[in-house]
């Protein structure tokens, strides 16, 4: 048992480690002279570095304008290692120079991806790998019938090449222009190729999986067509289902609120509105690019859209926020509270009380740290700066999102020292949470059991 729980402290040690040193190592090199087009600030490399690796797309340079060839490439290794994760490159490393994967090693990659099970842990790593690669891929052919046209072969496959893993890894990074995608509001190709990668990428790998393996079942007609969304695993079950219930409820509260604004989608055609509208829900799910002025929506658009962001995408992939199935569990045990009942019900099977405790954790400390950094950044910053902009700010840091209202530029360093610890947090909080907390029990709890007494609630 205490094995096992210095592994567990040792995967935590390595992934809070391993971030922040690639963060470093990131800031020093989008610092040298072959990086940029023109002198860049140390403190403006290191919030690329972390913007890159926490995979959020918040910024406070332009970097089409201000890196080089050699600091594109750099931010393009960022994103990739921060949507894999530190550990899962360093499998890959040893895939490539075919070493042996240890047995300390296998365990820690079980409880990077919470695995049941040690057996076939390398084979899944293997299988997250190659399938990000192979979507990422994909994404670049399509994103290439548009770019390759408007900028020729070579810069056109680049783009391509950079978007596609800048979409999938949910790094909302550009190097398009100042503008991220609003260029591209009404474009058809680029929309739908940058939704379906977000989506893919903030489901899951563990639902990839669980649909890969049903939808053999059914080629082999194992389970008639009619069961195949029962026969996946909970998890997945609510992670589709959640992912599909927010999308539609962001698209539906975009169109409608800001259907009349000339600054957002106001002068666009009504199949247009819905385009637009559908990416901005589908961006809060921890992407961070936009197609119209974030700064230009109205109030109760930012409020609902900065909702959206805290609660991200679904676990098991490359999305931050507190995750789509976490706040699932909690609507249910809340509404199992409100019938009388004792146990947290979801499509007929029982939801345990640890997993309860798990996930409302993971809320708490999420929702201690957005508090903190909205406050901390409203106390440094002028009166002058509207609250909901902060809020919205705060909400796409430690959500690791990335959508800004024209704010991360202009504020002060403090501020951004702070925006930059909350990327950070975000990245690594319901990983850490999950790897500290669950399961955990202190020896004295199986021998002791204290009197119980009731407090008043409510």
């Amino acid at each position: 048992m205490d094995r096992k729980k210095n592994i567990r402290w040792n995967t935590l040690q390595i992934t809070a480690a391993g971030f922040l040193g690639i963060i470093l190592i990131g800031g020093v090199l989008l610092y040298l002279p072959a990086s940029n087009t023109r002198p860049i600030a140390f403190a403006d490399a290191l919030f690329t570095s972390v913007t890159s690796v926490c995979v959020t797309g918040l910024v406070t340079v332009t970097p089409a304008s201000q890196f080089t060839l050699f600091g594109k490439v750099i931010l393009l290794i960022l994103i990739q290692i921060g949507g894999l994760g530190v550990i899962a490159c360093a499998a890959l490393f040893f895939f490539l120079l075919r070493k042996r994967i240890t047995l300390r090693e296998r365990v820690v990659l079980q409880e990077t991806y919470g695995a049941e099970h040690l057996g076939g842990i390398v084979r899944l790593v293997r299988k997250v790998i190659f399938g990000t690669l192979a979507v990422e891929g994909g994404g670049a052919m399509l994103y290439m019938f548009r770019f390759v046209p408007e900028y020729g072969a070579v810069k056109g496959i680049w783009y391509s090449v950079f978007h596609a893993v800048s979409a999938f890894c949910n790094a909302g990074i550009d190097i398009l222009g100042e503008n991220s995608l609003a260029d591209y509001a009404v474009d058809p190709i680029v929309n739908i190729t940058t939704i379906l990668l977000i989506i893919l990428s903030g489901i899951g790998f563990t639902v990839w999986f669980d649909l890969l393996e049903n939808a053999k079942k059914l080629m082999h007609r194992e389970v008639p067509v009619r069961w195949w969304f029962t026969r996946l695993r909970l998890h997945s079950r609510l992670a589709l289902v959640m992912t599909f219930l927010l999308i539609t409820a962001g698209t539906v509260f975009v169109f409608f609120a800001e259907y009349g604004n000339p600054d957002t989608i106001g002068s666009m055609s009504f199949g247009e509105k819905l385009m637009a509208s559908l990416f901005q829900s589908v961006t809060t799910r921890t992407a961070g690019f936009y197609t119209f002025s974030q700064g230009a929506m109205h109030e109760e658009s930012k409020l609902f859209c900065s909702i959206l962001m805290f609660i991200g995408g679904s676990p098991g992939g490359t999305a931050g926020g507190t995750k789509t199935t976490t706040f699932a569990m909690l609507f249910l045990a809340c509404m199992t509270f409100v019938r009388g009942g004792n146990d947290t019900e979801c499509m007929g099977r029982r939801i345990s009380t640890a997993n309860f405790r798990t996930g409302f954790c993971v809320v708490m400390v999420a929702f201690t740290v957005f508090i903190t950094g909205t406050i901390a950044i409203l106390m440094v910053e002028p009166d002058k700066i509207p609250m909901i902009n902060v809020v919205y700010e705060t909400a796409s840091a430690v959500g690791t999102v990335g959508l800004t209202a024209d704010l991360t530029p202009h504020l002060g360093r403090a501020s951004q020292v702070i925006l930059m610890i909350m990327m950070y947090i975000g990245r690594l909080g319901p990983l850490t949470l999950v790897l500290t907390f669950a399961g955990k029990s202190h020896p004295r709890d199986k021998v002791r059991r204290l009197p119980q007494e009731q407090i008043m609630v409510g």
